[in-house]
């Protein structure tokens, strides 16, 4: 009977090992710089730089024009994530809200679209 209890208490001890070990926290993939390009649209190719943060639990950020850096900055207006994928929200004057949709590709590049036109996110190191 010792020996069945010691078994017992050992297993237990292991399964709460391993679940504590599964439980750890994941790295913030999407915080950070990034440089998003969006090709073909009517204006030519678009670059926007923005610096992904977190704040109260949420991604927030701006867009900067990266071929004009003394252009006005457009507030990113909610971001919506998850483990792979991330849209990113903003206002135009031309067409209202927009959403870059990104998938995650490796660990310093996204791809996706923006209403039709291709985008790619490249992490700025």
């Amino acid at each position: 009977m010792k020996k069945f209890n010691l078994f017992l208490f050992l297993f237990s001890l292991c399964c709460v090992y391993q679940a504590s070990a599964q439980t750890a926290a994941t790295p913030d993939f999407f915080a950070g710089k990034w440089e998003i390009a969006i090709n073909g649209t009517p204006n030519g190719d678009v670059k926007f730089l923005t610096d992904l943060v977190r704040k109260d639990g949420k991604l927030t950020g701006e867009l900067m024009n990266a071929n004009d850096t003394t252009a006005a900055k457009r507030p990113i207006t909610k971001i919506e994530e998850s483990a792979d994928r991330i849209a990113i929200y903003f206002e135009t004057a031309e067409v209202g809200e927009l959403s870059i949709d990104l998938a995650k590709v490796d660990d310093d590049n996204l791809k996706g679209m923006v209403y039709n036109f291709e985008a790619t996110g490249k992490r700025v190191k």
